[in-house]
């Protein structure tokens, strides 16, 4: 090996991220046009998007998928609806919820919407209900009933004076509701698929709804009738009515009669004049699709271009689409020009490089027939298409920002990155494989060829020409210099050597093979490398040294001589598949990146893994090191990109003394709990913020002789925003049926001494509060059916007698478990020592000589009571005795069952 001396790596830390932040649902922007909201499971996404940029994320305690939301017209109220049945009030911009109620439909919501004085909101429930709530008066003014199915869609009429409500459902009509009479004045029936939009006209007197029956219609409000219907001949997703005052005239709109624009399955924005029904503007295919364009405009459906949502922001003169891969597009209106895109999800990440000169961006492969280019320090991204296909490999050129990629649609392509502008355009492709391409490689030294290996066990190198970048417009088509069946299975990798004269293949067969690239027209077999057990899945020339790094599917990563093909060195440490290994620190170490989710930073001579990353939850398929060497980046399966940098031992040493901080302070409390000084253990752990330390806390106080009293002392002491923390956290605590009694304990400390006004000072108090009533009552069922079943065990028991069994027998201890008992039992009836009968209830099977065990059963019940955590023998006695129930009846105290507070 060659002997260089500078620093190893030794540990690297995540730079920057990109996750998805929106995966389907509604998307809405804010009135100012700043902000764009969508939905992403358990949350609300707000995006900035001059930044591109996660600035708020509003997610439910619960953790249950958010259905639907609406954002007022004045941007002040956020409303989200979840599974749970729950509408939630937010302040988006501190990310705190005001308020909580329940939403009283059967089922979850599907739809939301505000007028447009942010006082009312409207719920279609899957229901088939609809329901309106004054948000400021906090009550419910209306419940409209007669939708069938699904209420997928309500639209308050813009003028806000007619008290008009529109919706739509499973029916497919649009029904119209007086608000003043809260009744259903009108059914407009055109559609025979669902509504998807409606557009309102300025005036308020015309509207246009779209749908998936491929027509859009033009009603009268004032008549109620349709005026035109407008076949589209797409599945129409969104309908926006142009306004008139704008000079349109790029996008084909030559008068100031009605127009608006359509978004649908075949992914285009068409014009469309309102009086004729006729279509003025297409907008084009991006230039880089190629031959393969026109079979795309045969798919509607499972077109990956296709749009589902369209909005429009009248202040900035633009338009937004949604796509179905979850790409947020805006575009500039008079000409339609793209301004921005955001991904929103990027599925399973296939590969990812570093491109650009300072690595200033990454080019992404994801389970999609688009590329994503993403600029890092901008947070802007291009969607680049071409690829009929799913992408699956990508390889960079050093020099002049050309990359390459290659697909499932038997292609290859190749792309070059303006420096200046960062617009990326295709500039060539090839086909000629007949099935899908998994690998590509470029030429090292310069941008001269490229080398393909196929799913047909082949692998081909192209050669580029040499004016590839000279024309702006030209699509060059590459032609195989050279074919050659590598393998008997698919070609798994491709590698071309340093000095561009040799180059490797990994296949499925369990084989990495060494080829010459010196012949004119061919390609020469030199060696093979045998060893691995399983398919090789990457394989990587040394930058320094003649040795080949290969991974493999049976775990290990072996290093290979070019002289003798013999192996060198075996790492071993993942526990699945190797998908890639990538040679850093000038040839001294190696990065792999396997299926369990972890990248391992290898050292080479001492044959050790010095650093072992948590990088994913998923297999990490992408891994590149910048051209500096000192950052990396890995793409995952589950959707995340991460860029990681090589930290130095400054950053190590900070972040070492910021762990040992963190050990101290859990130290000093693990000691104070020792010492049973809870107070102060109590406020180090809210001065933590970590609740499930401030829960460990509570339930070492529980576990004491005295716990209430104690608990009770320990909470009074607080500060008040300490307080603050502690309701926020029971909260929490109180949706998780395990941790409950301890919320429950704490809230009954903080409810019974403290007044309800300084109670609701607490901020964030009042959405507390409400959240544990719905949590709350559910614990009560949970435990009232427990209560009932241990009383008819007890029941069951007091009636079992055993004939003849010695009269030293002990009875089973029934009492519940916690720190009271939770159900009285008449002992005297039970035993039979009360006024009438005995306690064999008549029953002349029963022995006469039971009663003496009764009475020693009675006995060893009350000692066990007296031993048993809290419970208190004294006050159950008495309780009993104020009872004069007929023999063998149990009876139940109600008002001393506390399960929650316990």
């Amino acid at each position: 090996m060659a002997n260089i001396n500078f620093h190893f790596k030794t540990n690297y830390v995540v730079s920057s991220k990109i996750e998805p932040f929106y995966k389907g649902g509604k998307v809405q922007i804010s009135k100012d046009e700043q902000y764009i909201f969508c939905t992403c499971g358990s949350r609300v996404n707000v995006l900035e998007i001059s930044t591109g940029k996660i600035v708020h994320s509003i997610e439910h305690d619960d953790q249950e998928d958010i259905t639907s939301f609406a954002l007022s017209c004045d941007d002040e109220m956020l409303v989200t609806a979840s599974r749970a049945l729950l509408l939630k009030q937010w302040d988006w911009r501190q990310a705190q919820c005001t308020r909580s109620w329940k939403a009283i439909h059967t089922i979850p919501i599907a739809s939301l919407t505000f007028d447009s004085t942010s006082t009312l909101l409207a719920t279609g429930g899957c229901d088939g209900t609809i329901k309106l709530w004054d948000v400021v008066k906090q009550y419910c003014t209306h419940n409209l009933k007669g939708s069938s199915g699904v209420v997928h869609l309500v639209e308050f009429h813009p003028d806000s004076e007619r008290l008009q409500l529109f919706s739509s459902s499973l029916d497919c009509g649009i029904r119209l509701w007086d608000l003043r009479t809260s009744q259903c004045v009108f059914v407009l029936q055109s559609h025979y698929s669902a509504v998807t939009s409606l557009s309102f006209s300025p005036d308020g007197d015309t509207m246009i709804s779209s749908g998936r029956d491929k027509i859009c219609t033009v009603w009268d409000l004032k008549s109620q009738t349709a005026k035109r219907t407008v076949p589209i001949y797409e599945a129409v997703e969104g309908v926006v009515i142009l306004p008139a005052k704008t000079n349109l005239s790029q996008i084909g709109v030559k008068n100031r009669d009605l127009h608006f624009i359509t978004a649908g399955s075949k992914g285009l924005l068409r014009v469309w004049e309102g009086s004729t029904g006729r279509c003025v503007y297409n907008q084009p295919l991006p230039s880089t699709l190629g031959p393969s364009s026109e079979d795309e405009e045969e798919k509607d459906d499972d077109d990956p271009r296709s749009l589902t949502y369209l909005l429009h922001l009248p202040a900035s003169a633009r338009l937004a689409t949604v796509t179905a891969e979850h790409n947020i597009v805006l575009y500039q209106l008079p000409d339609l020009s793209t301004q921005q895109q955001f991904v929103g999800y990027s599925d399973e990440v296939l590969d990812v490089k570093f491109l650009g000169p300072n690595d200033s961006h990454i080019v992404v492969a994801t389970n999609s027939c688009q590329l994503k280019v993403f600029e890092l320090l901008a947070n802007s991204c291009q969607i680049l298409y071409g690829h009929s296909d799913t992408v699956l490999s990508l390889d960079v050129f050093k020099k002049d920002c050309v990359f390459a990629s290659c697909a499932k649609d038997r292609s290859v392509r190749v792309w070059h990155m303006d420096a200046d502008s960062g617009h990326v355009r295709c500039v060539a492709y090839g086909t000629g494989h007949t099935n899908a391409v998994g690998s590509i490689s470029c030429s090292r030294m310069k941008a001269s060829f490229i080398v393909s290996g196929s799913q047909d066990c082949t692998v081909k190198v192209w050669d580029l020409p040499a004016d590839l970048l000279a024309a702006e417009t030209d699509l060059h088509q590459l032609a195989a210099r050279a074919t050659e069946k590598a393998h008997d299975k698919d070609v798994n990798s491709v590698a071309v050597s340093p000095n561009d004269k040799l180059l490797a293949s990994g296949s499925q067969d369990r084989t990495a093979k060494l080829w010459s690239l010196a012949g004119e027209g061919t390609v020469d077999l030199l060696g093979v490398f045998r060893g691995h057990r399983r398919s090789v899945w990457a394989v990587c020339f040394s930058p320094v040294d003649q040795v080949l790094a290969t991974s493999s599917a049976d775990g290990a990563a072996k290093l290979w001589s070019l002289q003798d093909f013999s192996c060198l060195k075996t790492f071993e440490g993942h526990d699945a598949s190797v998908l890639k290994v990538i040679f850093v620190s000038r040839g001294t170490q190696l990065l792999s990146s396997g299926s369990d989710g972890l990248v391992k930073l290898w050292t080479i001579k001492t044959n050790e893994c010095v650093k072992t990353l948590d990088a994913h939850q998923d297999k990490v398929w992408g891994l590149h090191s910048g051209r500096k060497d000192d950052k990396m980046v890995t793409g995952s399966a589950d959707s995340i990109i991460t860029v990681w940098m090589d930290v130095t031992e400054v950053e190590l040493a900070e972040e070492q003394a910021k762990r040992e901080d963190q050990i101290i302070e859990q130290q000093k409390l693990s000691n104070l709990l020792h010492e049973k000084k809870y107070l102060k253990a109590l406020g180090l752990a809210i001065s933590l913020d970590q609740p499930h330390t401030v829960l460990s806390v509570i339930k070492a106080i529980r576990q004491t002789g005295d716990s209430s009293e104690l608990l009770e002392k320990t909470v009074l002491k607080l500060r008040v925003d300490q307080k603050e923390s502690l309701l926020r956290y029971c909260g929490v605590w109180n949706t998780n049926a395990r941790n409950c009694l301890d919320a429950q304990a704490v809230l009954k400390v903080l409810l019974t001494h403290l007044p309800p006004d300084e109670l609701l000072q607490y901020q964030g108090a009042r959405a507390v509060l409400e959240g544990l009533i719905p949590y709350t009552e559910r614990h009560m069922q949970r435990i009232g059916r427990l209560l009932q079943a241990s009383m008819f065990l007890n029941y069951m028991w007091q009636k079992m007698r055993v004939a003849g069994a010695p009269s030293c027998v002990e009875e089973m201890d029934t009492s519940p478990l916690g720190s009271e008992p939770v159900c009285m039992i008449d002992k005297e009836a039970a035993t039979g020592t009360g006024k009438e009968g005995s306690g064999n209830d008549g029953d002349p099977n029963c022995p006469a000589e039971e009663e003496g065990h009764a009475d020693a059963d009675e006995v060893s019940a009350t000692e066990k009571s007296a031993t048993n955590g809290n419970h208190r023998p004294e006050e159950e006695t008495e309780e009993s005795s104020e009872e004069d129930e007929e023999p063998d009846q149990m009876t139940v105290n109600a008002a001393k069952c506390s399960p929650l507070t316990s």
